[in-house]
């Protein structure tokens, strides 16, 4: 008989818990490698996941060691280009380890079922042209390019893009 590795569980935590700022400070650099610039700037607070109004996933193997990470956050209509109703995806990131294990469909799948649940209405993101297997994911997960908004949507390498949920 052949034991099985237990798959990655999902966990509910604070985008100010370690295991994210740890996450959060990898995808970073990634974005610093990819853009040659200081990563995403966008202000986040930890607070803007908190429930009701957002959740932040972290994708942990059976040891324990954290493989990927995602949230939302409610947005309304402002001046930086959202509509009432949306939620928007943050810090999607799988760690180049487990990247092919299918985490980062696994979390999407679970953040679009919590705003869903919240009673959002749209879930929209912002990604980027070097970044192209987020496009790819996105694009092959229903989502479609929107009208650019948030805090790069004056950038020519940005691109947006939404789900109804």
């Amino acid at each position: 008989m052949t034991i099985q590795p237990m798959a990655p569980t999902l966990q509910r935590v604070s985008f100010g818990h370690p295991d994210a700022i740890k996450l959060n400070d990898r995808v970073q650099l990634e974005y610093a490698e990819r853009y040659g610039d200081d990563g995403d700037v966008t202000p986040l607070d930890p607070t803007m996941f908190d429930a009701p109004r957002g959740l932040y996933l972290i994708a942990y193997d059976d040891g324990g060691t954290p493989l990927a990470t995602g949230g939302w956050r409610t947005q309304e209509q402002n001046d930086e280009g959202y509509s009432d109703g949306d939620a928007e995806l943050k810090r999607m990131y799988v760690t180049p380890e487990a990247r092919g294990l299918g985490l980062a469909r696994r979390i999407l799948a679970a953040l679009e079922d919590d705003a869903r649940a919240a009673g959002r209405s749209r879930m929209v993101l912002e990604t980027g042209l070097k970044q192209p297997e987020a496009i790819a994911l996105y694009a092959s997960s229903g989502y479609t390019p929107c009208s650019k908004f948030g805090h790069y949507r004056f950038e020519e390498l940005s691109r947006c893009f939404a789900k109804a949920l």
